[in-house]
């Protein structure tokens, strides 16, 4: 009698992390995130791009570089220029680089 007990257990279980499972993201990966600080190089308002020049960031694996990351919301990439010196979020998502935060740096 334990032994179904346990089993009907199990089973509800099994239902339970079944139907947890079907509110996780369609990639099956959760984005990583992290803040870094770099030297904005172009902007593309139009396009919601950024390009930063910035330090290695270790949470997202990416080495010392310029990169162009997509801004979301877009209207981030108008609130910049070239030359500022910032600080912002990033985070992958799908195997692409997305700007979430950015923020101008006082001298």
């Amino acid at each position: 009698m334990k032994t179904r007990l346990m089993s009907g257990w199990t089973r509800i279980t099994a239902v339970a992390l079944l139907g947890m499972a079907a509110w996780l993201p369609a990639s099956g990966a959760w984005a990583q995130q992290a803040t870094a600080s770099g030297e904005v190089r172009r902007t593309d308002a139009q396009q919601g791009k950024i390009t930063i020049k910035h330090e290695a960031i270790a949470v997202l694996e990416l080495p010392a570089m310029t990169l162009v990351y997509q801004a979301d919301p877009a209207e981030l990439a108008g609130q910049i220029k070239p030359g500022d010196r910032v600080t912002f979020t990033a985070e992958r998502r799908d195997g692409k680089y997305v700007v979430i935060a950015i923020t101008v740096r006082q001298p």
